[in-house]
């Protein structure tokens, strides 16, 4: 892809870009809905990403432009930006607004943006161009910015610039991946640790419900109001930061003093996924893999009857996955409300899962999934 990529930006912009870059999408193999809760996730960096060549231009302008969308975007440099409505060239324009914030000079660059992650999915396709764009032009500018930083600054550009109210996983995730490693990672205190994660004879299949979802004008922002409710309510009592620092037996002594009901579910979807976390990476580093797919079905009927995240598509192909004898686990995968589901597949049945989960999602939903099979691989680089 690099080089069709290059060929594209010299043909775009009538010179060679100075510099190509890759950034990955991103699963979360369980803990869903805690990064803001400040608890312990389990994403992975994925093989599937985003490509950006990129160049200094002398017209002091920053020009955007993608092989996936047929809007670009130009903007004279100037000392703030403003977000342009919905446009996916918002993400690394916020970068730059971040970064000139904080004191950085940018003057004017040429952007070209590739990416093979399926939009609006749940695998992080934001938070790959925002790092993308914040490891290139750390790189290319010699900002001197560490990795961690970056991974700050881009998620302060998804809540202050985007909008959403997002924890720090996905742009962790994205950065810090490693080749055949989950990041257990304490949303908290951003402290990690990598997990080996051999999965042995199975896959982890990615399965696109083809329901997009905006996460800015989903209910996200919603939960997050929500958990913020649950923890006001504990703490009348008790002394609490975040819901994850709740340990199920400590919860269990205080949770009456959440009087709304759905306030109460949503705060013990939060307190018992993070326990699943735990268990999961310990699953994971002792090579049990069943006992890692129960625990990827716990995690999804949590998602579905507490959290209320899921819905008649995500559920369809979780379904269907319980009845599949070659799949051991399967649950949503990022924020919901549409998005991907994964699975653990064993391995050789990939054309025959996708054309039975096929069968059965077309007669339940309307129309077709698309499965990806995906390998565990490195974080932001360039190349």
């Amino acid at each position: 892809m690099k080089e069709a990529l290059i060929s594209q930006f010299t043909e775009r912009y009538q010179k060679e870009p100075a510099a190509t870059y890759f950034t990955p999408g991103r699963v979360n193999l369980i803990g869903e809905h805690i990064d803001y809760n400040g608890g312990l996730v389990l994403p992975a960096a994925i093989t599937l990403g985003s490509t950006l060549c990129i160049a200094p231009n002398e017209d002091n302008v920053f020009r955007f432009k993608s092989l996936n969308f047929p809007e670009s975007f130009e903007v004279p440099v100037s000392d703030a930006y403003q977000k342009q409505g919905k446009g996916w060239f918002n993400y690394p324009l916020g970068i730059i607004n971040q970064m000139t914030s904080e004191g950085k000079i940018i003057k004017g660059f040429d952007f070209l943006f590739h990416g093979n992650i399926p939009v609006s999915s749940g695998l992080s396709s934001s938070a790959s161009i925002e790092v993308l764009t914040a490891y290139a032009l750390n790189d290319m500018l010699d900002f001197g910015y560490t990795k961690l930083e970056l991974v700050l600054l881009s998620q302060k550009t998804e809540n202050e610039f985007i909008g959403v109210n997002s924890g720090v996983m996905d742009q962790f995730a994205v950065a810090f991946g490693e080749k055949e490693k989950a990041i257990l990672l304490n949303c908290d205190t951003l402290k990690h640790i990598m997990v080996d994660c051999n999965l042995g004879n199975y896959n982890v299949a990615i399965i696109n419900t083809n329901k997009s979802r905006d996460l800015a004008d989903s209910k996200y922002n919603e939960r997050v109001e929500e958990c913020s409710q649950a923890l006001k309510a504990l703490n009348q009592e008790i002394t609490l930061h975040n819901l994850c620092e709740l340990t199920e037996e400590k919860f269990a002594l205080h949770k009456h003093l959440i009087t709304d009901p759905i306030i109460l579910n949503r705060a013990t979807h939060v307190v018992t996924e993070n326990d699943r976390v735990q268990h999961a990476a310990k699953a994971l580093s002792e090579q049990n893999v069943e006992e890692f797919g129960r625990l990827m079905y716990a995690s999804h009927q949590s998602l579905r009857e507490l959290y209320e995240v899921s819905g008649k598509e995500l559920d369809a192909i979780v379904d269907f996955c319980k009845e599949y004898p070659q799949v051991i686990g399967a649950r949503m995968t990022g924020a919901g409300f549409g998005g991907c589901a994964i699975a653990l597949l064993e391995k050789g049945y990939e054309d025959e899962f996708k054309t039975a989960l096929n069968t059965y999602y077309e007669a339940q939903i309307g129309y077709a999934a698309d499965v990806y099979i995906s390998e565990i691989g490195d974080g932001a680089r360039k190349i």
